[in-house]
C-alpha cells in the first residue's frame, strides 16, 4: 500500500553523512562484540509500506501499533513471533506526526502536533470511526512544533511536552510547556521552559520525566524530571504565564543569567529543574529521543527495572538508571547497542521481552542508512560484564556489575579513573564541556561476591557530570568491561 507524505516541507536532503564508528567517541565502537549479547532482528516490511515510525504501542493480543510521522495508526500481527512475518493492517489515517501512542479501554490516544486524539472503533470492523479532541488548547503554526506524549497513566491521564516554534521560538501560545490532560479532558499545565523535547514517560521510580535535546538553555541532551510547577531552563516560553489557564503554576521565574552555571542558577531561580541525567555531547548521544523501562522479568537480560533511551541522530540505544537524593533527581547514563538502521524515535518493550526500535531517516543526518525499518532487540541469554548500575554515597560511589569483579584488579585503584565537567548554562546552543577536574580515588573496595565496588573519592563535585572510565576492570573469569565508560550527573551529595 503507498502512503502518502504527511509533512512533505520536512523532506530535506541530507546536509551532512552518516556518522562514522570512530566519530561516535571511545564509549561506542563495540558494535560487534555487543551482538554477542544483544542481537538486532529486522522485522521485513511489505514492500509498499513506506513506514517512517514515530511512535509505538503494544496491544493485549500481541499486535503491535505503530503510529507514524505520514499520519497513520498501523496495526502489526507477526511483530514478536519467533521468525516475524509481518500482517499490516490501517487502523487510521489523515492525522499528523503522530509521536505518541497508548491504548486504554479499547481507544488509542494519539499525539498530534496540534492536539491529543482518543480514537477508536464503535462498529468493530478494524478501522477507526471516532475521533475525539481531548485537548488542543496550545498553538501551532510551524512543522517544527512537535508533541510527544507518555502512556495512558493508571488514572487515565496522559501527560504532554510540547517543543518551541522553530525549534527556537515562541510564535503561539503554550509552546515550550508540559501538560497532564486528564480523563475528562481537563488541561492542566504542568511545567514551562522546555525547548525540543523527545519523549515522555515515567522513569524506573514511576515518576514523569521528558527527554531534551541540547540547543539553547541546554549544553547537551538530558532527561528532566517533569516537576508540577517546574521550570526546565528556557525562559522564551515565560508568556504564556500570563495565560489563564497557567494560573495554576503561580508567578513567573525570574529570568536566568547568561552565561552562567545551572548549579548556580538553581539557587537563584526556585523553579529552576536540573538535568536528572545528562548525556554528554556525541560521545552519548546527539539527539535522545524516547525512552521506556525494562519490566521483562528478566526476559531481556540483567537490567530489569533500568530505563532504555533512544537516540536519532547516532542511531544508538543507551541505558539510564535515576535516583532521588534529598528530593532531586540525577543519576548515570550508559553505552548499550549500536547499528541500529534508521533514527530511532520510539522504542517499546514487547510482553515476550523484546525491545522494538523504529524511526526514520527524513529530514535530519543519522547514521542508520535505512529509509524504512523496523527493528527489535533481543537477548541472546548470554550476559555481558557491563557496569550495572552507578549510586552516589556520601564519600563516593557505588558500583554494581552484572558478573562478579577480579578481586586483585577490584583492589587498584589504578583501574578507576574519573573525570568531571559541567556545560555552560547560555542562551546560545549547546556549550563545550567545561570547568573540568580529576577527583582522587582513595580506595576501593569490593564486596564479598564481588558484584559491587565501594569507591571513596576526593573531589565530588556538585552540578558536574562525573565521567567514569574502567578499562582495567576484569571479570572474575577473566572478561573485559564490554563498555568500560558511564556518566553520572551529581546534583546533590547525600548526608
Amino acid at each position: 500500500m503507498k502512503l502518502p507524505y504527511a509533512r512533505l516541507a520536512l523532506a530535506l536532503a541530507l546536509t551532512a553523512a552518516p556518522a562514522s564508528a570512530q566519530e561516535l567517541g571511545d564509549s561506542w565502537g563495540t558494535g560487534r562484540a555487543e551482538a554477542n549479547y544483544y542481537r538486532i532482528v529486522d522485522l521485513p516490511l511489505p514492500n509498499d509500506l513506506a513506514l517512517e515510525t514515530g511512535s509505538l504501542c503494544p496491544l493485549a493480543d500481541d499486535r503491535l501499533a505503530v503510529g507514524t510521522r505520514r499520519g497513520e495508526i498501523l496495526i502489526l500481527s507477526g511483530a514478536f513471533d519467533a521468525v516475524p512475518d509481518l500482517r499490516v493492517q490501517r487502523y487510521a489515517s489523515g492525522l499528523d506526526e503522530v509521536f505518541g501512542l497508548s491504548n486504554r479501554d479499547g481507544a488509542f490516544y494519539a499525539m498530534q502536533q496540534s492536539e491529543l486524539t482518543r480514537i477508536s472503533d464503535r462498529d468493530g470492523d478494524g478501522r477507526a470511526d471516532r475521533f475525539e479532541t481531548l485537548s488542543d488548547v496550545w498553538g501551532f503554526e510551524n512543522y517544527h512544533e512537535f508533541g510527544w506524549s507518555s502512556p495512558v497513566t493508571d488514572n487515565g491521564s496522559v501527560f504532554v511536552v510540547l517543543g518551541l516554534s522553530d525549534s527556537y521560538h515562541y510564535k503561539t501560545p503554550f509552546r515550550g510547556w508540559a501538560f497532564e490532560i486528564t480523563r475528562d479532558g481537563r488541561s492542566v499545565p504542568i511545567a514551562s521552559g522546555i525547548r525540543s523535547a523527545g519523549g515522555v514517560a515515567p522513569n524506573e521510580h514511576g515518576v514523569m520525566f521528558y527527554a531534551e535535546s541540547q540547543g539553547p538553555w541546554n549544553g547537551s541532551c538530558s532527561l528532566k524530571h517533569l516537576r508540577p510547577g517546574g521550570f526546565m531552563g528556557h525562559p522564551i516560553s515565560f508568556p504564556a504565564y500570563d495565560l489563564p489557564l497557567a494560573a495554576n503554576m503561580g508567578p513567573k521565574p525570574i529570568e536566568p543569567r547568561s552565561p552562567s552555571r545551572m548549579r548556580d542558577e538553581c539557587e537563584r531561580i526556585e523553579q529552576l529543574v536540573p538535568p536528572a541525567v545528562v548525556f554528554p555531547y556525541r560521545k552519548m548521544g546527539q539527539s535522545i529521543t524516547s525512552f521506556r523501562v525494562d519490566h521483562s522479568d528478566g526476559r531481556f537480560g540483567p537490567f530489569e527495572g533500568q530505563l532504555f533511551v533512544g537516540e536519532f541522530s547516532l542511531s544508538v540505544v543507551m541505558r539510564a538508571t535515576t535516583e532521588l537524593i534529598d528530593g532531586v533527581w540525577q543519576g548515570a547514563c550508559y553505552p548499550f547497542r549500536e547499528g541500529f538502521g534508521t533514527g530511532i524515535l520510539a522504542l517499546e518493550f514487547s510482553p515476550k521481552g523484546y525491545l522494538v526500535t523504529g524511526g526514520t531517516n527524513r529530514g535530519w543526518p543519522v547514521r542508520g542508512s535505512k529509509q524504512f525499518v523496523l527493528e527489535r532487540l533481543e537477548w541472546t541469554g548470554k550476559t555481558p560484564f557491563e557496569i550495572e548500575r552507578i549510586r552516589i554515597r556520601p564519600d563516593g560511589f557505588l558500583l554494581d556489575f552484572t558478573k562478579s569483579v577480579d578481586a586483585t584488579s577490584a583492589a587498584q585503584t589504578a583501574n578507576y579513573r574519573i573525570e568531571t565537567f559541567t556545560h555552560i548554562y547560555q542562551e546560545h546552543y549547546g556549550s563545550p564541556e567545561v570547568d573540568q577536574t580529576t577527583p582522587r580515588i582513595v580506595s576501593a573496595q569490593a564486596a564479598p561476591d564481588g558484584r559491587s565496588v565501594r569507591l571513596v573519592v576526593d573531589g565530588v563535585v556538585l552540578g558536574h557530570v562525573h565521567a567514569f572510565d574502567l578499562a582495567g576492570l576484569k571479570s572474575m573469569d577473566g572478561a573485559d568491561l564490554l563498555h568500560t565508560k558511564a556518566y553520572y550527573t551529581v546534583n546533590r551529595i547525600p548526608n
